[in-house]
């Protein structure tokens, strides 16, 4: 069975586009490879974080993971600070890598630019080798990612091909990864500005839709939506972004196809079709919230936590072994 890997930072509630484009799609592939789903909190702090609300966003968002139903028994659950693996093996990564390469990444380019490097932490410059350890550790074949960040698994790319050009004498030591790209609504743009990604940093709170938002704000944003004048539903993103955004979103919520939906809706307001879009994504998302909460403060998250850092420390240990032995660390091999 093949091996999945993903991280999701805890820096806020995910959105539906988090739903849609990723976590979604976690669900379905459980059943079929071998998955480590990482809270991967150590990204988190790149920037300043209040520590008090880290802690409580990363316990929040294992508990979205099991409300959304990933399912313990067959993935692997954690949080990346209790694997000390990780930082382990992201300073032979570093070691592996070359400045010119993380120079080049555009989270990097673009956060440095606006502030001319001052005051920009060196942990955002070589957190993308973190982010190589996390996907290496666990021979993973497979990586969830979305359009807009490949550029990473390039990274992790380049380093495994590098890394096992030149220490392996034969069998190659870490696995060469893939990307799992959706093959639809991987990309939900945002309520307001419907030809920018949907982003749960958008001022505009008008703008996005978070998986905790009380089924009253889910129904309110998306009558808020911006559509057009024409009152047509058709799906043309080119030129109708706006209800094009709207299909796709009422498509994953409800698994009608979006060529379903518009036959369905021909003749209908746009008033009508938010309305009954909403009860789509409500009758989703509220039994996802009240299972949620149920877990948050549970024994049973923390039990399911703590067999997951076990789990995964025991992969990961296996790797980081084979790392530092290949790099020749230590007076004798582990």
């Amino acid at each position: 069975m093949e091996t999945i890997f993903s991280g999701i930072q805890p820096s806020g509630v995910p959105t539906i586009g988090n739903y849609i484009g990723a976590m979604k799609q976690f669900i379905q592939l459980q059943d079929n490879y071998n998955c480590y789903y990482c809270i991967v909190d150590e990204h988190a702090i790149t920037v300043p974080q209040d520590r008090l609300k880290l802690r409580e966003q990363t316990k929040g968002l294992a508990a979205l993971y099991l409300a959304i139903g990933l399912d313990p028994t067959k993935s692997t659950i954690f949080i990346q600070s209790e694997v000390p693996a990780h930082t382990q093996a992201a300073w032979i990564v570093q070691c592996n890598t070359t400045v010119g390469e993380l120079e080049r990444m555009t989270q990097f380019k673009d956060k440095s630019a606006k502030n001319n490097r001052v005051g920009v932490s060196a942990g955002l410059l070589t957190y993308p080798p973190l982010m190589v350890a996390d996907i290496v550790l666990y021979q993973s074949n497979l990586v969830p990612v979305g359009e807009d960040q490949k550029q990473h698994l390039e990274l992790t790319r380049d380093f495994v091909e590098r890394f096992n050009n030149r220490y392996s004498n034969g069998a190659p030591i870490l696995t060469l990864p893939d990307a799992l790209i959706p093959k639809a609504g991987g990309r939900i743009m945002s309520l307001q500005e419907p030809t920018n990604k949907m982003s749960k940093s958008d001022d505009n709170q008008k703008g996005f839709i978070s998986m905790l938002d009380e089924p009253a704000a889910i129904r309110k944003k998306l009558k808020s939506a911006v559509t057009d004048s024409s009152g047509v539903i058709e799906f043309d993103v080119a030129n109708k972004p706006g209800i094009s955004n709207l299909l796709t979103i009422y498509s994953s919520f409800s698994g009608e196809s979006i060529d379903e939906l518009v036959a369905r809706y021909q003749g209908v307001g746009y008033g009508t079709f938010k309305d009954e879009l909403a009860d789509a994504v409500i009758n989703v998302m509220e039994p996802i919230q009240v299972r949620y909460r149920e877990l948050l403060h549970s024994d049973e998250l923390d039990q399911i936590l703590d067999t997951g850092a076990i789990e995964a420390n025991k992969v990961a240990n296996k790797t980081l072994t084979k790392m530092i032995n290949s790099v020749g660390l230590g007076r004798k091999k582990r």
